[in-house]
């Protein structure tokens, strides 16, 4: 029987990072397409408030648009961050960007927090020397503590390993 020589270790921690997505386009959408409705009659009343009424709807439609075109491209950027015993890998994806992949050692890197009046994370960064590096600066606040919460533990027990 042959010797096996591989051997698979799990990562303490492992976490795929994506835009909070709770800000869409189609509620614009529908709120531009009520107020069209509901402001119908008042153009049809009243003559004098067409042309400005049209230009109004074009601008917020073009606004409409360009925040559509804009969320669809943020939507595919990626963090996945996984903690080693012996290294912290972070690998940043996005649309017409190439994959970057930094390697860190745990017991030289150290996770900064920026927080509010409230105790809430604003921010989260790796710094290891001079090199500070911003991790998940698209999540949502209450996502970002969370997360900070879990990745702090998992750099403990990297640290302590």
């Amino acid at each position: 029987m042959p010797m096996q020589t591989s051997t698979t270790t799990s990562p303490l921690f492992s976490a795929t990072l994506r835009p909070d997505r709770s800000l869409r386009a189609a509620g614009g959408w529908i709120g531009l397409a009520v107020a069209g409705l509901l402001g119908l009659p008042f153009l049809v009343a009243v003559p004098e408030f067409i042309l400005p009424g049209i230009a109004g709807f074009a601008i917020a439609g073009g606004g409409l648009t360009a925040l559509s075109w804009r969320l669809s491209r943020r939507a595919k950027l990626i963090e996945q961050i996984t903690v080693w015993s012996d290294q912290v890998e972070i690998l940043t994806t996005g649309p017409r960007q190439e994959k970057k992949l930094r390697r860190l050692d745990p017991k030289k890197v150290r996770l900064v927090l920026k927080r509010d009046d409230n105790e809430r994370t604003l921010a989260m960064h790796l710094r290891q020397g001079n090199d500070l590096i911003e991790l998940g600066g698209f999540l949502a606040i209450g996502d970002k503590s969370s997360f900070a919460r879990a990745f702090g533990r998992a750099l403990r027990k990297a640290r302590q390993s």
